[in-house]
């Protein structure tokens, strides 16, 4: 198996109209957040079912893959990566070379260094969201990455290494430890794009179903410097009479 058969089973499934309908979506046109993207206009389900079956990929014919320009062949390479990753274990231990399974010796350490020496490459949105935190934010809460490599990213000049860092808190979210997500916010409070409001406001919504009162107190703490999107995005569920006073600023 290599990355040439992925790539024209992507082909396969392209479609002309998707193309056009998903350049709108990621903002590939001049000085937009996805300039110069190249899309195939593959759906989702296709290129998820593709990358199951491909699952072992080894990393030499993965970095063909990841480093490729066009998006949805980079979004299956990272299919892969968390599959990989998240059954390293199993996957280690076992001895089966065939197109279904990874070949024996992968570790999930080897996956996270791979993700992390190729991350200029995860560099859309949809590809932050759907790989970070299952891979870095996992090994952070696992203990096998440092969790200092977040505020190191969250200032990069980087638009997707900042993403990057926050989105990777989601992990921890999910397991009920918010530390890192405020901290995090609270760095990217001035951040100048608004897709960084929506990914902070994004997280603190899903912190919210974790502990309302913490939200709460820190979206106060800090009202003055939360950008409208931002707050928008965090409060986005909570009763209309609360969130009406939360946009006002009546606490």
């Amino acid at each position: 198996m290599t990355a040439e058969h992925i790539k024209k089973e992507l082909k396969a499934h392209a479609s002309a109209e998707r193309k056009k309908t998903v350049e709108w979506y990621f903002k590939t046109g001049k000085g937009q957040y996805g300039e110069g993207d190249i899309f195939m206009g593959v759906a989702t389900p296709d290129i998820r079912r593709i990358s199951l079956k491909y699952r072992g990929l080894p990393f030499e014919e993965l970095q063909k893959l990841i480093a490729s320009p066009i998006h949805e062949e980079r979004s299956c390479a990272l299919a892969i990566l968390v599959y990989q990753y998240e059954k390293g274990r199993d996957l280690a231990t076992s001895s089966a070379t065939t197109a279904g399974d990874e070949p024996a010796g992968r570790d999930r350490q080897g996956v996270l260094d791979f993700y992390l020496r190729n991350r200029q490459y995860v560099n859309n949105w949809d590809l932050v969201d759907c790989s970070v935190p299952r891979i870095l934010g996992r090994a952070i809460y696992d203990g096998l990455q440092d969790a200092d490599i977040l505020y190191r990213l969250v200032v990069s000049d980087i638009l997707w290494e900042r993403r990057i860092a926050i989105i990777s808190t989601l992990y921890f979210i999910q397991k009920g430890q918010l530390d890192h997500t405020f901290r995090l916010s609270e760095k990217l409070l001035g951040d100048r794009q608004d897709l960084m409001h929506k990914a902070v406001g994004w997280m603190l919504r899903e912190a919210w179903k974790r502990d309302p009162a913490a939200v709460e107190a820190f979206l106060i703490r800090h009202y003055p410097q939360v950008p409208r999107t931002a707050l928008r995005y965090a409060i986005e569920r909570l009763e209309e009479g609360k969130r009406q006073r939360f946009l006002k600023g009546n606490f």
